[in-house]
């Protein structure tokens, strides 16, 4: 075949890569569903109605209850006063938009940037995020539910793009500002204007008074302006609100630079009457654990729950009787902390914080305090978790030394070799620091594991402890009445132990329980059973013939301990510092008796002053204000009634041979005027804390009617109190160990 004849083969084709294929695909998928999803979005649009307004929207007032289902009080009633827009003026309206929405009049109703962040939140399977814009939050206050559900979500995406196309954007700002929830129980700018600076008339609010309002609806919780901790952050967000307000060009640079310094001066009208009294601050307790377990200012104040704590009307009614009648006839600035918890549940049945929450808001029954030997229980916990016998031999001269220090016991009395138990009954420190810091390796640690597993909270100050030896004498703020009585409530209930807790159940406005005490704590074994019981049995010998012996008035078994702290009052600490420490020791600044029974675990605790860092001491006349006098009547005052009609229960008994008797030394003569010879060998590395003090029970008070000179007390082992860790504390002079 010639070359002319031959055919030319066809050019090869190329093949198209496979990447290339796919992409062409996913563009198509990609165009199609554009395409159904605008029109998706267009018949979804079109289908959605814009309900009729939400007329249960007038708030529904959440009621708490005691214990029994009857209304104790109520989380503010609806504080709601509507205003037209046109009473409103611009600069309230300008710093509500530069807060929450500045581009309010030109935007669509929704925010596009929001919705890419909820879709992103869902994606993570995180909780949604409130609406981004005005006409959002309007539509969840006035359409929906507060619900924080995908479809929820939706709905209100299409409703305010809706209602943005079809009301006017004036209507829209005018039903918000009448209706967002600013806190204080204050729904609209009209109620808020009262609520913080007095102001009914919201015309007549100035600059700085409406970039506050606008700072805290954001908020209300987060930015609280009675907690100075929140200073700062709402600070920050009024500075930034002026900003926007100077943008908008509502005010000058100059004036941003003027109002930017400082908040406004708030002036609170005063609290509803539902706080005033005793009952204010079950309210106030009840209102904090909400916040804590997650529910929102706006569900509490708004939400319609009825809230049924567990408050025994009959067991608070007995306590604030023992707390405003059984005490010393000088009562001037003595304050009493009462709590009493059920064993076995970390329900606080009854508690006494002071006489009027509306004139002072500080709760003497959860502000922490030096406990004293009232910690010295959780050593024994911890001494027989380690192993120990309650009748080992300990020192119980004094005085003892530790890390180059030496301390005493109250009143430099010798005890010569005392077993566990004794030394608890008889509340000997140079016995606890013996078994703590010199017999028990890495004794403060276990001390404090102990504590906490009792039911003691982790705080700093309990922390910081773990490598303290003077831990066991209870030097700084470790807890609170409210803390003693669950913690010792561990023991009675042969070592279970429940959060502490003032809930039993949520119920909201369907009738749904959403949270119960019940299904949501769980009640764990925090000490072998065993172990408890020889705590119960140690315990009830500080009763049966130690420094709580007025509690056999009770009549029934009863376990507990006495304590008491000292240091230098707030009143001597001037001098202090002039002479140079010499007063270090001389003062008794808190004073407790916690006791319990199998059915109930009650601790009282007396302190002084303004603070509650005054001298006790004159307010008795006992040698110091020991814990085994008037916390302890006090405490009979209340159990008495409490207990009357239940059951006379025993402990139970420890497995044979647990606890044994052992010899007891006798008693040694209490001579008050005996002056501690033994002082600290060497200037300590921290600030002294103060005495270590061993009471012996109301037995001791003198006969008659002088009291008698009251010995110089041997300062306790150097501690730091760190700033803040107490309720009121002074950080300067931590003070010391305790009875």
């Amino acid at each position: 075949m010639s070359e002319a004849r031959r055919k030319a083969a066809p050019p090869r084709r190329a093949k198209r890569h496979w990447a290339l294929r796919v992409l062409g695909w996913l563009a198509a998928f990609g165009f199609l569903g554009i395409i159904v999803g605008t029109a998706a979005f267009f018949i979804i649009y079109q289908k959605t109605e814009i309900p009729d307004v939400n007329k249960a929207f007038e708030a529904n007032t959440t009621t708490v209850a005691w214990s029994d289902g009857v209304t104790m009080g109520r989380f503010y009633e609806q504080n709601r006063t509507t205003v037209p827009l046109k009473q409103i003026p611009k600069r309230v309206q300008d710093a509500i938009l530069a807060a929450e929405d500045r581009t309010f009049w030109t935007n669509p109703g929704i925010s596009p940037t929001g919705m890419l962040r909820a879709a992103y939140n869902i994606a993570k399977g995180e909780q949604l995020q409130g609406g981004s814009t005005i006409t959002q939050q309007y539509v969840k206050i006035m359409y929906l539910n507060q619900d924080r559900t995908a479809s929820r979500k939706f709905k209100e995406l299409f409703i305010a793009t809706k209602l943005s196309r079809q009301q006017d954007k004036s209507t829209t700002l005018e039903g918000y500002l009448n209706t967002i929830y600013f806190g204080e129980g204050a729904y609209g700018v009209a109620a808020a204007g009262n609520a913080y600076f007095r102001v009914t008339d919201p015309s007549k609010l100035t600059v700085p008074q409406a970039a506050f309002l606008a700072t805290v609806l954001n908020n209300p919780t987060l930015f609280d302006v009675d907690k100075k901790a929140n200073h700062p952050r709402i600070l920050a967000r009024y500075q930034y609100v002026l900003d926007g307000m100077r943008l908008s060009g509502t005010i000058t640079q100059a004036e941003q630079d003027k109002y930017s310094k400082a908040l406004p001066k708030i002036d609170k009208p005063k609290k509803n009457n539902k706080y005033r009294g005793p009952q204010g601050f079950l309210l106030d307790m009840a209102k904090k654990e909400l916040l804590r377990r997650g529910f929102t200012e706006n569900q509490i104040t708004g939400g319609g729950y009825k809230i049924v704590t567990t408050f025994d009307p009959t067991q608070q009614a007995d306590m604030v009787k023992a707390a405003e009648t059984r005490l010393p006839k000088k009562r001037d600035n003595l304050h009493v902390g009462m709590a009493a918890v059920k064993p076995g549940t970390g329900q606080l049945i009854a508690m006494y914080g002071g006489p009027d929450f509306l004139k002072s808001q500080i709760n003497w029954a959860t502000a922490k305090a030096r406990p004293g030997s009232s910690f010295k229980p959780f050593a024994v916990a911890a001494a027989l978790q380690d192993g120990r016998s309650p009748w080992e031999k300990l020192q119980g001269d004094s005085p003892i030394e530790v890390q180059g220090q030496e301390f005493n016991n109250e009143f430099n009395n010798d005890y010569g070799d005392v077993d566990l138990q004794y030394a608890t009954q008889e509340s000997v420190n140079t016995a606890f620091y013996d078994l703590v810091d010199k017999q028990m390796e890495d004794g403060p640690e276990k001390l404090v594991n102990a504590a906490e597993a009792a039911g003691i909270p982790k705080t700093k100050a309990l922390e910081i402890g773990r490598k303290n030896p003077s831990t066991v004498l209870g030097p700084d703020p470790y807890a609170s009445p409210v803390d003693m009585a669950n913690a010792y409530a561990t023991f009675a209930a042969e070592g279970k132990a429940k959060e502490l807790h003032v809930i039993k159940s949520i119920t909201d406005k369907t009738g749904k329980v959403v949270w119960s005490d019940e299904k949501n704590l769980k009640q764990t074994q925090a000490f072998d059973i065993n172990l408890a019981r020889q705590v119960n049995k140690i315990l009830e010998t500080v009763v049966e013939d130690g420094t709580g012996e007025g509690a056999k008035d009770l009549d029934r078994p009863v376990a507990g301990k006495t304590g008491t702290a000292g240091g230098v009052a707030v009143e001597h600490r001037a001098a202090d510092k002039a002479c140079d420490g010499c007063k270090a020791g001389t003062d008794t600044l808190t004073s407790w008796w916690t006791g319990y029974t199998p059915q109930l675990s009650t601790s009282v605790l007396y302190r002084a002053g303004k603070t509650g860092e005054a001298d006790l001491d004159p307010y008795s006349k006992d040698e110091a204000f020991f814990g085994g006098n008037w916390p302890l009547k006090t405490w009979l005052a209340y159990m008495k009634p409490a207990l009357d009609g239940q059951d006379d229960l025993d402990f139970e008994e420890p497995e044979k041979g647990s606890v044994e008797e052992s010899p007891k030394p006798p008693k040694p003569t209490i001579t008050p005027t005996i002056t501690p010879t033994i002082t600290p060998s060497g200037p300590p590395t921290k600030t002294p804390t103060g005495p270590t003090n061993t009471p012996t029970g109301p037995t001791n008070t003198p006969s008659g009617p002088t009291k008698p000179t009251k010995p110089t007390k041997t300062p306790g082992w150097p501690t730091i109190t760190p700033p803040g860790s107490g309720d009121p504390e002074d950080p300067e002079k931590p003070g010391g160990g305790g009875q």
